[in-house]
């Protein structure tokens, strides 16, 4: 069996290991720390807020539908390690960008903070530059933050087959994806612990780091002949997840994979309401919701390779993903269980912890996280080595695009029901129950691998 600790000791697989556990972390503090300054420091209003919020998702979404052809295309053509440095050396101007925005908003506040005494001096004149000038640099950054993640995506899976051995894949992806969950989790707690000025700072300096880092990743040259790139976004969009859709092993991971980011799209949107409304916890609970997710789907994606023992397979992701359901069931009870706080009263984190179902409530989450790693981590490997090694970042890419159609298919359905009535905890049943069509195109993954499976026997 392939121990994943191995691996962390290898020029092949750790700096590329660091250099994605520095994007992911500096991806979520620059995202977090705009978010909640910008709706605990600049806006007043529900609507104000929520359009915020509408609005830089749909933004940091927008370049996977755009560019994420045209990055396969490149990373499947080019040497895989020299686009990670460039894509790493643009973020240090992307983060230097969004930092301004950051840093000029603080000043206003700041200073409007003292307006009143005679001797405040703002620096940033007039205050609506608040408008006018950092949040608009705060959102191009955030863009151009999807747009860095949109290229380094693909590369990030498709050069584990180049660097480590068949065996030592599965493992390779599951390592990614932990330390990944792990990076958003510290990345997402920091930024609500340091003052934002701080996050200006940090974003830039992390930016350079993994810069540093990312010049340390061996070389990963095309596989295969060179083609010529189509710089026509929609026909390159439309005609690669064609063309990928084609094998049925790959059309149904896919599939899997992104009905997979639908039902967490779901969960996504229901846990911050969730917290406040039906469990009348702070935002320090959800947080800690937060915290315990994370580790969940780092301990899923680890084990999941001591059950596989390396070989990249389907085999335990229909079960997982049913397992996972029960866990959303179980969660949907719990919540409907729950004695809330009198109205006006949130708990704090010492005040939820003792609370009766508490333990029942994190060990119900900590299991849907689990059984989630354990689901989609096999299915992301497959990608990567049950297709010739000159499609691998195309692969990845195509899978990019319908995921995050999936994503948003998962926003509009939670939007829409929201909209039509149905209360929040509700939306944990459907959830619950789109989780048995997963465990189908698992177990339909699965059989159609096993005529290879035979063969080999």
């Amino acid at each position: 069996m392939t121990v994943s600790t191995h691996l962390v000791r290898t020029r092949r697989f750790l700096p590329l290991f660091v250099t994605q556990l520095l994007n992911a972390f500096n991806d979520n503090l620059f995202k977090t720390a705009m978010v909640l300054f910008v709706v605990y420091s600049l806006y007043s209003s529900p609507e104000a807020e929520g359009m915020f919020s509408a609005v830089a998702s749909a933004l940091f979404i927008l370049p996977f539908f755009l560019f994420s052809a045209l990055a396969g295309q490149l990373a499947d053509m080019r040497d895989k390690a020299r686009i990670i440095r460039v894509v790493k050396a643009a973020e240090i101007a992307i983060m230097l960008v969004g930092g301004m925005g950051l840093v000029i908003a603080w000043q206003d506040v700041e200073c409007a903070k003292t307006a009143a005494a005679a001797s405040a001096q703002c620096f940033v004149t007039p205050p609506s530059l608040i408008a006018s000038l950092s949040i608009p640099l705060m959102l191009a950054a955030l863009f151009a933050m999807g747009v860095h993640s949109t290229f380094f995506g693909p590369i990030k899976y498709a050069i584990l087959p180049q660097h480590l051995k068949d065996n030592e894949v599965l493992a390779g992806t599951g390592l990614v994806e932990a330390g990944t969950y792990i990076a958003i989790l510290f990345g997402t707690i920091l930024a609500g612990w340091i003052p934002v000025e701080a996050a200006a700072a940090g974003v830039v300096l992390t930016a350079i780091v993994g810069y540093m880092v990312s010049r340390k990743v061996p070389s990963a040259p095309a596989q295969g002949a060179v083609e010529p790139l189509d710089f026509h976004l929609i026909r390159s969009s439309v005609s690669l997840v064609r063309q990928t859709m084609q094998d049925r092993r790959v059309f149904l991971a896919i599939m899997a994979i992104s009905f997979f980011w639908t039902i967490g799209a779901v969960l996504f949107i229901v846990f911050p309401p969730l917290a406040k409304n039906v469990l009348t916890a702070s935002k320090e609970v959800a947080s800690l919701f937060l915290v315990i997710f994370s580790v969940g789907v780092a301990i899923g994606s680890v084990s999941v390779n001591a059950l596989l023992k390396g070989k990249v397979s389907a085999r335990y992701s229909p079960a997982s993903v049913i397992v996972m359901g029960l866990f959303v069931l179980a969660f949907f009870f719990v919540c409907e269980a729950w004695t809330p706080e009198p109205a006006g009263t949130l708990m704090d984190v010492p005040t939820f912890v003792t609370h009766a179902m508490a333990v029942p409530l994190l060990l119900c989450l900590l299991g849907i996280a689990i059984a989630g790693g354990m689901f989609v981590v096999p299915l992301y490997a497959f990608l990567t080595t049950f297709v010739p090694k000159t499609q691998t970042a195309r692969t990845i890419a195509a899978n990019n695009i319908v995921n995050s159609g999936a994503m948003v298919i998962g926003s509009l359905l939670a939007t829409g029901l929201s909209a039509a009535g149905l209360d929040i905890l509700h939306h944990l049943l459907l959830a619950a129950a789109m989780c048995i069509y997963s465990a189908w195109l698992g177990w339909k993954l699965y059989k159609a691998e096993q005529p290879p499976l035979d063969v080999k026997a």
